[in-house]
Order: C-alpha cells, then sequence, then structure tokens
C-alpha cells in the first residue's frame, strides 16, 4: 500500500519538477531572450506570411487558367464522344447493309438446300420453328444499384449473379444437345460470336446485356428440353439454383422466331476447292 500511495502522491518524477520549478524561477516562457533571437523570430515569420501571400496570389492568377484548360478539354471530350456515336452509327448502319447484301446473295444463289442449310447454320438468315425458351435470371435477394439497376451491384463478387461463364455453359449445353439455331435476349449467334463479361455487365458480340437473359433454341422442342436438362450443363444450371438461389424457366416452344446476326463476316477462312482423297485407292 505504501508503494501504491507513494506513486499517487509523486505522480511527477521527482526530476522533471525540479527542472520545471527552475524554469519557473528563472522566468523561462520559451521566447527569445535577446535582440538577435527576437529579430531571427520576426524574420521568419515575416518569410513564412511571405510565401503563403505569393503562393495565394499565383493560384489566384492561375485559376483562371486552370479553368479555361479544364473547359478546352470538356468541349474536346464532348466533341470526341459525338464522332465517336457518329462512327459508331455508321458501322451499325454497315453491317446492317453487309447482312443484307449477304442474304440477297444467299437468295440468288440457286435456292438451294445446301445455300438454306448454310444461311440457318452461319447465323445470316432469320429462322423459325419449335425449340425451347430458356429464362435465367439473378436471385431475389441480388442487392440493385442506381435506379435499380441489377449490373451496378457488388460486381461478381455477388454469388447470387448469372455470369458470363454461366452463360457459355448454357449455350453450349444448347448446342450440344440439339440446338439448331440460338439468340440471347435478341442476339443470335454464330460460330464468332462471344460471351464475355466487361465490368458488371454480360457482353454478347460486344453488347451488354441486362437480366433477366432469355436464350431461344430452335430445335426437337421435347428432345432438346430433356437432353438439356439432363446434361452437365443443365445439371450445372440446376445446382446454380438451388445453392445460389438463381432463377430459372425452361418450356417448350411450337414456334421461335429468331432473327439473322448483324453481321457475319469472315476474313480468313476460305472456302476448299480440293476433292476429298479419301477412300482413293
Amino acid at each position: 500500500m505504501s508503494l501504491i500511495t507513494n506513486v499517487m502522491d509523486h505522480s511527477l518524477d521527482d526530476g522533471y519538477a525540479e527542472a520545471a520549478a527552475r524554469k519557473k524561477a528563472a522566468g523561462d516562457a520559451g521566447m527569445p531572450k535577446t535582440l538577435r533571437a527576437k529579430l531571427g523570430l520576426a524574420a521568419g515569420l515575416v518569410l513564412a506570411a511571405l510565401v503563403v501571400t505569393v503562393g495565394a496570389a499565383q493560384a489566384r492568377v492561375a485559376a483562371p487558367v486552370v479553368a479555361k484548360e479544364r473547359e478546352e478539354l470538356v468541349d474536346r471530350i464532348d466533341r470526341e464522344t459525338e464522332a465517336a456515336d457518329k462512327l459508331e452509327d455508321a458501322v451499325d448502319r454497315l453491317r446492317g447493309d453487309v447482312s443484307a447484301r449477304q442474304r440477297e446473295a444467299l437468295k440468288h444463289s440457286g435456292g438451294s438446300a445446301e445455300s438454306e442449310i448454310v444461311g440457318i447454320l452461319s447465323g445470316a438468315t432469320a429462322v423459325h420453328g419449335p425449340g425451347v425458351k430458356l429464362v435465367v435470371n439473378d436471385a431475389k435477394d441480388t442487392g440493385t444499384g442506381g435506379d435499380d439497376n441489377p449490373r451496378e451491384t457488388t460486381g461478381f463478387s455477388d454469388i447470387g449473379r448469372v455470369r458470363d461463364r454461366d452463360m457459355q455453359r448454357v449455350v453450349n449445353g444448347l448446342w450440344e444437345s440439339g440446338a439448331e439455331a440460338v439468340s440471347i435476349n435478341g442476339q443470335r449467334l454464330t460460330a464468332l460470336s462471344a460471351i464475355r463479361a466487361a465490368g458488371d455487365a454480360i457482353l454478347v458480340d460486344n453488347k451488354p446485356l441486362v437480366p433477366p437473359y432469355t436464350v431461344l433454341a430452335v430445335g426437337d422442342g421435347q428432345r432438346l428440353s430433356t437432353r438439356f436438362q439432363n446434361s452437365a450443363d443443365g445439371l450445372y444450371l440446376h445446382a446454380l439454383q438451388e445453392s445460389y438461389g438463381i432463377r430459372t424457366g425452361i418450356s417448350v416452344e411450337e414456334d421461335l422466331r429468331l432473327p439473322a446476326a448483324p453481321s457475319v463476316i469472315v476474313r480468313t477462312a476460305q472456302p476448299s476447292t480440293e476433292k476429298s482423297e479419301k477412300g482413293t485407292s
């Protein structure tokens, strides 16, 4: 108890207390005593004030210049954005023209069954027929961002959201199950189509889609539906539904209509004119 009492009564070390007493007795208030020290302190304060004043004046002078440069940059961005929009519109028009010419060429290629099949399988012509309609949507408890946009959320770390690889497996499963033509949200798929992610969006041929994702597949309806649901990809989709709440629905349709692909451009492959020598001696 005596040790505790001593600590409580003498919380300040004796050496510190003695030094404080000496400083107080000498009248040392921490201010400079000599004239030179006082002049040095005054000069330092004047220099600091001068630096602050000059800096403020320079900032005031530079402010209009910075504002003008910012305004010019904003105007330039607006002009370039407008130019990019016009170029994109021109590209879309040219793609539409190319697609129309391709379809016209297929019509005038003799109307043979072979050319019709080529047009259907390449996606160059619109098709209709029986098949299945598969709707895939995010889980109900998936948060939404601004303006209730389901793509502006916490990102693909949210396991209740449909991802690009999920749609890849769905489409591949449908092809494997016997689909003859497939589209997603009105986007016709071809051999050159790509399904990938860019940020929070799923892109099909570089065009962003938003859920729900409606997949139309032309084929032998009931057989296509059964084969897909029993396939590895169909079971994968069912596991997503059971584990993460992703919503799915599949139905057999009597007549589906799929549009033609916007453009089918082949830059490298060439038709082979060589006759197969298979089976010849």
